[in-house]
């Protein structure tokens, strides 16, 4: 399969990559999640790449999202795929159309009061580097500590992994112990079973079997955990899949209950829609693990990794980085990827080398890490992973935290301060930490908004104050959720709603909160300040 393919052209309706804030505190910027739903099924549709289709965006306030999707369509052009899910359509443009007639075409979809983006329905791919056929040993259970860790446990069937991905030979021999009574589903191809088309379609099954294979069974390779398996097909047999049919499966996954989703794929740009099904899984008490990409870039880890609420996973060679791994400022993680053996098609087995091995070790971690502490919130279980990785020297941009371990994320209690005495506490505002962001935003009809996520930093938060300092003739609004889900005009813990673009809120902390904010515009624009203060005891 191909080791990543060329970048992608860089569009106008991408996100940035990750924006860290100035102070000892972090926000980072975050997306709107869609309404619910689910995907609807399109009959006859081809899997793989789709590059005579357009994704538009549309807004998630609208009743009718096919309706409101034709009639922002010009002409005869068919509306091809919905998801109510994650709110967009997607609609099909001959190849051969001019590029000056495609342009005026989007820019007629843009210039519909309920679109909110469009964006060319994209293909990403598997991370894999093919290696020797077949071999007898393993290194990466032994590597980061499972057998230590499965002393404790092997990994409880109540935790679901979901692979996003090709299609899994789910009556694998090593396999079929562990896969979900639902099995999974197919969006790449015809009918909802996704078994794999052929043999060549070795990627899906030998990821799952990396994170899941049956351990401790008397045959084959040992998985990571014995975690539940979900599979959901969203690439074809050679490995590539389009933006639509990969946002669907994320969406899938989740509504389905996938504690966790292993995405071994992606492409050199981020895109909307991506971003949105992953923040749609997120919302839903998902941990979504991304492999960093194979092309060996410096700062080019791929997306969905880069994304902030993605745990993003280099591969490494021994206690090195594995020569075909991306780096970047975005790795969080790292995990062996070289020359790793699991399950292919058909009942056999292979060695297989990428990032798109090393993210389903982590994975796997996941799993048997909340199998250990089932308490553990998605942020808590992602904090946990890299407190307890092994630093290996290397540069943060190679190694994150460093090489995951499975042994300290089963052993190490995560909440070490809760076995012992409460210990006294001061005056609130004995400890303070303060990060701030700036942003410009344009208000009008559906104004702009934009969205920061940001976890308490004290040891004992107490209360916050957050202020928004902007252009004195704008109209901005400031919105606050507490409990980790995103904000909105209709739906907030907290709001600042005054006529002017300076805002401020007040919040009593007990150290529970995980904090989402939305300024919008209303009218006006100009640049903007938001200021956190946080206060401790």
């Amino acid at each position: 399969m191909p080791q990543n393919g060329p970048r992608d052209e860089t569009t106008n309706d991408t996100y940035d990559r990750r924006r860290f804030l100035s102070g000892a505190g972090a926000l980072v910027a975050g997306g709107l999640v869609g309404s619910t739903g689910v995907a609807s099924a399109s009959p006859g549709r081809e899997p793989g790449p789709k590059t005579d289709e357009l994704i538009v965006g549309i807004s998630p306030t609208v009743a009718d999202l096919p309706g409101e999707a034709r009639a922002a369509v010009p002409g005869h052009v068919e509306v091809v795929h919905t998801n109510e899910a994650i709110s967009y359509a997607t609609v099909a443009v001959p190849s051969d159309v001019p590029a000056h007639a495609r342009k005026q075409f989007v820019d007629a979809i843009r210039n519909s009061p309920h679109v909110e983006y469009v964006e060319r329905n994209a293909t990403l791919q598997s991370f894999v580097e093919p290696d020797d056929s077949y071999y007898e040993a393993q290194n990466a259970p032994q590597a980061i500590g499972c057998e230590t860790a499965w002393e404790t446990t092997l990994g409880s069937d109540d935790v679901l992994i979901a692979t996003v991905d090709q299609g899994v030979q789910y009556d694998h021999p090593d396999l079929e112990g562990v896969v979900d009574d639902r099995v999974g589903e197919n969006l790449a191809g015809t009918g909802s079973d996704p078994y794999p088309t052929s043999e060549d379609e070795q990627h899906g099954t030998h990821v799952a079997g990396i994170a899941a294979a049956k351990t401790d069974n008397g045959r084959g390779s040992a998985g990571i955990s014995n975690c539940s398996l979900l599979s959901v097909r969203a690439l074809d047999e050679s490995g590539e899949g389009s933006l639509s049919d990969i946002a669907d499966g994320i969406q899938w996954a989740a509504d389905a209950g996938a504690d966790v989703i292993n995405l071994s794929l992606g492409g050199a740009n981020g895109f909307r829609t991506l971003r949105t099904a992953c923040e749609y899984a997120l919302e839903r008490g998902v941990v979504l693990v991304g492999a960093a990409g194979n092309q060996g870039a410096d700062d080019g880890v791929a997306y969905p990794a880069a994304y902030e609420d993605v745990l993003a996973v280099s591969a490494l060679n021994g206690d090195a980085l594995a020569s075909f791994s991306n780096t970047g400022s975005e790795i969080d993680i790292a995990a062996p990827g070289t020359g790793l053996v699991s399950a292919v098609p058909w009942d056999g087995y292979a060695r297989l080398s990428g990032t798109s091995m090393a993210a389903p070790v982590v994975a796997g971690v996941a799993g048997l890490a909340l199998s250990a502490h089932p308490d553990l919130t998605p942020a808590d279980l992602r904090a946990h992973l890299t407190t307890t990785a092994t630093d290996l020297g290397l540069e943060s941009t190679a190694q994150g935290a460093g090489r995951v371990d499975a042994a300290a994320a089963v052993e190490t209690d995560p909440y070490p301060e809760e076995s012992g005495e409460d210990e006294p506490t001061g005056e609130c505002g004995d400890e303070t930490v303060t990060a701030s962001a700036d942003g410009s935003l344009a208000g009008g009809w559906w104004g702009e908004s934009d969205r920061y996520r940001y976890a308490l930093r004290t040891s004992d938060p107490c209360s916050a104050t957050i202020t928004l300092e902007g252009p004195a003739d704008a109209d901005f609004d400031l919105y606050v959720n507490v409990d980790g889900s995103s904000p909105s005009r209709w739906d907030s813990h907290e709001s600042a709603t005054g006529s002017s673009a300076s805002e401020a809120i007040e919040l009593e902390l007990t150290g529970d909160e995980d904090l989402r904010l939305q300024i919008h515009a209303n009218a006006g624009s100009g640049s903007y300040t938001l200021r956190i203060e946080e206060r401790g005891r």
